[in-house]
C-alpha cells in the first residue's frame, strides 16, 4: 500500500472520464489510451470512476472492474485512486477493501448524500473508511448537500490514513487548512491556479485535465497568470451544464473517444457545442485526441 507521504506529492489528479462503445458497455482500449495520454503529460494520479468517470452511473462490478483493471495496466506510472464512496456505509466499505484488495493506491470518499445524517454521522462513516488505507476526503456540497465544515475534517485528520481534502468550497477554506498541515487539492478547476500558488494547496483534482492535461501540468508547476486566464473561458464552458456533460462532449469532439453517452447525460445542444469548438480550438495543439470533429447533437448516441 502506497504511503500517505508518497501521494501528498501529487499535484496534478485526473478525474479520468470513462468512455463507452456505441451498446454503451465501458470501451476499455480508449479508456487505455486516455490514460496514457495523461502520463505522457505527466499527471501524477487519476481517479477512477468519480464523477468524471461517472462511477454514479456503474454497477459496482463494472465499477471495481475498472479499479482493478486500471491497478494492472497503470500501477507504478501514476497513482490510482479509486472512487469507493457511497451514501451506504456498507458498501463504501465493501468497495474500499475490494480496491485495495487489488492494488489501488488510494481511495476517494464522499460523505452521505441524500440520505443526509448528523456531523456525528459523517465522522462515524469517514472513520470505518479510513480504518481501511489511504483515502482523500471529497467535499462538494453543491452535489451532497452537507458542507464538510472544518470542525469536521479537523477531527479526521488525525487519522493515519487521512491524507487531506478534495476542497470546492474555495479558496479561502483550502488557505485555512494548509496553514493549520491539512492538505487540500482544489476541486474547482478555475480556481486550481491561484489555489496552488496563492493558497499554497497541494494540487488539483481536475476535470479540465481530461482535455488539455499538459496545460494544467503547467499551471501547477509554475506560476502563470496569462496562461490561466487564456484557460478560464474554457473551463467555464466545460462547466456551462453539469459536470461531466461538456467534457464527454469535448472528448467526443476532439476524437478521443465515441460520442456515446449514458443517460441521464446528454450532449450539449449545437449552439454550445460551436462555442466549445471555437475554445477548443485556442488548444488544438495541447487536446487529447486526433482532431477537432465537426459533430452535432444528433451525431451522439445515447444509451441507458
Amino acid at each position: 500500500m502506497t504511503n500517505v507521504a508518497t501521494i501528498k506529492q501529487a499535484s496534478l489528479i485526473t478525474a479520468i472520464k470513462t468512455p463507452y462503445h456505441s451498446n454503451g458497455e465501458i470501451d476499455l482500449p480508449t479508456y487505455d489510451m486516455l490514460v496514457e495520454k495523461q502520463i505522457e503529460a505527466g499527471v501524477d494520479g487519476i481517479i477512477v470512476g468519480g464523477t468524471t468517470g461517472e462511477g454514479q452511473l456503474m454497477n459496482w462490478e463494472e465499477h471495481l472492474m475498472l479499479i482493478a483493471h486500471s491497478v494492472n495496466k497503470f500501477k507504478g506510472q501514476l497513482l490510482i485512486i479509486g472512487n469507493t464512496g457511497s451514501n451506504n456505509t456498507k458498501e463504501a466499505i465493501k468497495a474500499t477493501e475490494y480496491g485495495f484488495a487489488t492494488g489501488m493506491d488510494a481511495a476517494l470518499q464522499i460523505n452521505p448524500y441524500y440520505g443526509r445524517t448528523s456531523n456525528q454521522g459523517v465522522i462515524a462513516h469517514f472513520e470505518r473508511v479510513l480504518a481501511i488505507g489511504p483515502a482523500f476526503i471529497y467535499n462538494v456540497p453543491g452535489r451532497t448537500g452537507q458542507d464538510l465544515t472544518p470542525d469536521i475534517i479537523e477531527q479526521l485528520a488525525q487519522s493515519e490514513n487521512f491524507i487531506g481534502v478534495k476542497e470546492c468550497a474555495g479558496n479561502e477554506r483550502i488557505e485555512y487548512y494548509e496553514s493549520k498541515g491539512i492538505a487540500c487539492w482544489s476541486g474547482n478547476d478555475d480556481e486550481a491556479h491561484e489555489s496552488r500558488h496563492k493558497a499554497k494547496s497541494h494540487g488539483v483534482i481536475s476535470v479540465t485535465s481530461n482535455l488539455i492535461p499538459s496545460v494544467f501540468r503547467e499551471l501547477m508547476d509554475r506560476e502563470n497568470n496569462e496562461l490561466n486566464d487564456r484557460c478560464q473561458q474554457l473551463m467555464a464552458w466545460l462547466f456551462c451544464e453539469p459536470n461531466p456533460i461538456a467534457i464527454n462532449t469535448a472528448l467526443a469532439l476532439s476524437g478521443a473517444v465515441k460520442p456515446v453517452f449514458r443517460l441521464p447525460y446528454v450532449p450539449l445542444n449545437n449552439q454550445q457545442i460551436e462555442t466549445g469548438m471555437g475554445l477548443m480550438r485556442q488548444f488544438e495543439d495541447k487536446l487529447v485526441g486526433d482532431s477537432l470533429n465537426q459533430l452535432t447533437q444528433s451525431d451522439f448516441i445515447v444509451t441507458p
